[in-house]
């Protein structure tokens, strides 16, 4: 079987190719004239006519506390990131910069606590971008320690930690438990690409993230991805 991949941002034709489906967010995995949105792995084993992957799904209660770990490593991380260094580009194909990354880490947070509090999982939630008080590493460390709390509050006074009931999202109704999911190994994502812009600066990481410590979110292979 056989797979274009195609980048919408760096492809000439890539945006005129996702608006042709009447979308504007990625990723999206298409066979002829029929799509679905890649988050949700089953929906694409289905349309491409594969089985699932049978990888074990974390529970709540296993994903609560990797992202408490991940959102406090990303704390220290984002202290040691150089002032001077906060408005370039994360990576050089993209228009994102360094600072807009870290705030970004607690950002996806933020934006899940909000769909608990019967708020919609839209592309924009997530991706706002940091205000003017976040001119610092600390200042965006500082913010993140309360989103932390934030997200250890709600856990602690959830009485159904199943996170069974659906909610909306731009890719259709989820169960929470994916949302969750999604949100935490998005938020770890990012965390390992601070670790490797301070390894690019040669700047000495504050007790890194390991694999180990990740096992079993469904995290990319590249960094970057």
């Amino acid at each position: 079987m056989t797979f274009e991949v195609v980048d919408v941002m760096a492809q000439p034709d890539g945006m005129a190719r996702l608006l042709a489906f009447g979308v504007r967010n990625v990723p999206v995995v298409a066979k002829g004239d029929k799509f679905v949105f890649g988050q949700v792995i089953a929906d694409v084993a289905e349309l491409v006519g594969v089985k699932a992957p049978g990888q074990v799904a974390l529970t709540p209660a296993e994903l609560v506390p990797k992202w408490l770990f991940v959102l406090e490593a990303a704390q220290r991380f984002v202290r040691q990131l150089p002032t001077a260094r906060l408005d370039e580009r994360a990576v050089a194909n993209r228009d994102r910069s360094v600072r807009y990354l870290a705030f970004h880490v607690f950002r996806i947070a933020e934006a899940f606590l909000e769909v608990t509090e019967g708020g919609e999982m839209t592309v924009e939630r997530p991706n706002v971008p940091p205000g003017e008080t976040m001119r610092e590493g600390a200042d965006i460390a500082g913010y993140g320690a309360a989103v932390t709390a934030r997200v250890s509050d709600w856990w602690q006074g959830r009485a159904d930690k199943s996170c069974e009931e659906r909610v909306p999202t731009y890719y259709g109704d989820q169960p929470l438990r994916d949302v969750l999911e999604r949100c935490v190994w998005h938020s770890a994502q990012h965390v390992r690409q601070l670790m490797a812009l301070l390894e690019r600066w040669e700047i000495a990481i504050d007790t890194p993230v390991t694999d180990a410590d990740l096992k079993g979110l469904p995290l990319p292979k590249g960094i970057w991805e």
